[in-house]
């Protein structure tokens, strides 16, 4: 059996190497349902950049906006630069999205008519700039969300019988 270049198995992602995760939205998943993703750069102070580095940042309550020609990061918290002293920045302002025009265009369409939120999943350097991943998607109610819960343990049961089938 020959091994695949990087290890990485059938149907699986390979890491990009030149990507460093800062943070991510774990409940993003499973408070939404995601229909599309897209990446934004974040326009940022030096002392946030250098927070960003040292991993301090929290996506939990953070959305995105858009505000007439422009997107915007809202509620997200990256925490103070102790180094930077006064000359520091506010851990929760909003921060403006790099995006091209089209993509703001019709993104702003989707959240203004169709009841879509925009939310940041993870903030992550690629190539040195930092850039946040965006997720287009539907709130979930409580019962989707139990919905959800119930398939997902339903496919655990039918993958653990599989095996358990062919161990015999």
């Amino acid at each position: 059996m020959s091994k695949k270049a990087g290890g990485a198995k059938k149907g699986e992602k390979r890491a990009d190497p030149g990507l460093q995760v800062v943070a991510r939205n774990r409940r993003a998943g499973f408070d939404f349902d995601i229909e599309d993703r897209l990446e934004a750069g974040l326009v940022l102070q030096g002392s946030e950049v250098k927070s960003l580095r040292a991993g301090n940042a929290n996506l939990a309550d953070a959305y995105a906006q858009p505000r007439g020609e422009e997107l915007w990061l809202v509620n997200c918290r990256i925490g103070e630069y102790d180094k930077a002293g006064p000359f520091g920045h506010a851990p929760v302002r909003d921060r403006k999205l790099l995006v091209g025009r089209k993509q703001i265009d019709k993104l702003s369409g989707k959240v203004d008519r169709s009841g879509y939120t925009l939310i940041p999943t993870q903030i992550y350097f690629r190539g040195g700039w930092a850039k946040v991943e965006l997720a287009l998607a539907k709130g979930r109610t409580h019962g989707d969300r139990r919905g959800a819960i119930a398939e997902r343990e339903s496919k655990r049961e039918m993958d653990r019988a599989m095996v358990r089938g062919r161990q015999r």
